[in-house]
């Protein structure tokens, strides 16, 4: 994300200092940073990414509606996706700003590609048309559009024209001279033996992509990872400017491709960490099965119908704990843990144990609780 459609600031005018990264993971080549794209682009060395997935601004957010689960509901996402100018402004000069920003982040995304690299933008007719136009300006080298087709999109409330069913790609080398990667044989071998055709037929997000929260522009991970593969190879660097819900990571991840991304709002980057953590943690967890040796009858005898366990549950708490399992950052594995009742407690725990001096990327909380059927 990045303020400069909404202010006056130029390209020129921004930081060049790179911050840290709100999140780091050495071991996978993850790095999330939080700020204005512009100024994480103009922080970047030139010509050091080797794939750009972007998905800006639409510009929807301005009073409009739309239908979700058969209701009518407004599609304003936020400030961060309204038409820049006042409300009442000319509607010329308000697109003339639209355009302004494309082109400011688009040439930032065009110095930090390597020669070869490549860039996928994503938009529907709102803004796609200004990015493709942009890209002519600026000499990317366009080399196909993209028509994602989502499988019974909500249907059009006005009656007035087709129901939006699509979204538009455009894929471009950095310039004119780029020998831009195409895995064609795997996309054949992905399609049947078929060559792909540029008409993606792919459902949206999942119920399970969106278990840690919805971001109103996610985008589906088959989606992103069919794009990865298309081009891009293993240990690749991609970057991702407008992070949004954090899809990008999850996919480079799972095709072993480096990334970084970069956002300005709080909480579409919340929902990022949590969906990569969540990725990240493989947590095992073995229950050890206690036997307990209360029957007063020491002969063996048929007693399995001498409990009703038709009615309601008669149960009694025997135990309660809280663990804290410390995950090292080099090392992927638990570290050290401690029950405790809070995580200030099981951190004090920690910077006195001898494992101290190990850096942790992940503490896990866990909670148990054992009950005995008491009931008869």
């Amino acid at each position: 994300m990045t303020r400069a459609a909404n202010s006056n600031e130029s390209v020129s005018e921004v930081s060049t200092k790179l911050p840290a990264p709100v999140f780091h993971d050495p071991k996978h080549h993850i790095k999330i940073y939080q700020g204005d794209c512009l100024e994480i682009l103009a922080a970047l060395p030139e010509s050091c990414i080797d794939v750009i997935f972007a998905d800006p601004p639409y510009f929807l957010s301005n009073g409009g509606i739309t239908c979700h689960a058969g209701k009518m509901v407004s599609v304003n996402k936020g400030a961060w996706d309204k038409l820049p100018g006042p409300d009442l402004g000319p509607v010329r000069a308000r697109f003339d700003k639209v355009h302004e920003f494309n082109t400011a982040w688009l040439a930032a995304c065009q110095r930090v590609l390597k020669p070869d690299g490549s860039i996928w933008v994503s938009g529907t007719s709102h803004v796609i048309h200004s990015v493709g136009f942009a890209m002519q300006q600026l000499g990317f080298k366009l080399l196909n559009d993209i028509s994602w087709v989502k499988p019974n999109p909500p249907p059009n409330l006005s009656c007035r024209y087709f129901t939006h069913a699509t979204e538009t790609i455009i894929w471009a080398a950095r310039d004119k001279k780029s020998r831009h990667k195409f895995n064609y044989k795997l996309m054949k071998q992905t399609n049947a033996g078929r060559q792909m055709k540029s008409v993606w037929e792919i459902l949206p997000p999942a119920a399970e992509e969106k278990r840690f929260g919805k971001h109103p522009a996610q985008k589906p991970l088959a989606l992103i990872e069919r794009i990865l593969l298309a081009s891009s190879n293993e240990g690749d660097l991609v970057l991702d400017p407008f992070l949004g819900s954090g899809t990008v990571l999850i996919a480079a991840l799972r095709v072993h491709r480096r990334v970084a991304g970069c956002e300005l709002e709080l909480e579409s980057l919340s929902l990022s960490l949590r969906r990569i953590c969540s990725e990240l943690v493989q947590v095992d967890i073995s229950v050890a099965c206690l036997q307990f040796s209360l029957d007063l009858f020491p002969d063996p005898m048929d007693r399995s119908n001498s409990t009703n366990m038709s009615g309601p549950i008669s149960a009694k708490l025997v135990r309660r704990e809280r663990n804290y399992y410390f995950v090292g950052s080099s090392r992927r594995e638990v570290i050290y843990s401690a029950p405790a009742d809070s995580l200030e407690e099981a951190w004090a725990k920690f910077t006195v144990s001898s494992q101290s001096g190990i850096e942790v990327i992940f503490i896990i909380k866990t909670e148990t609780e054992i009950y005995l059927n008491d009931g008869t």
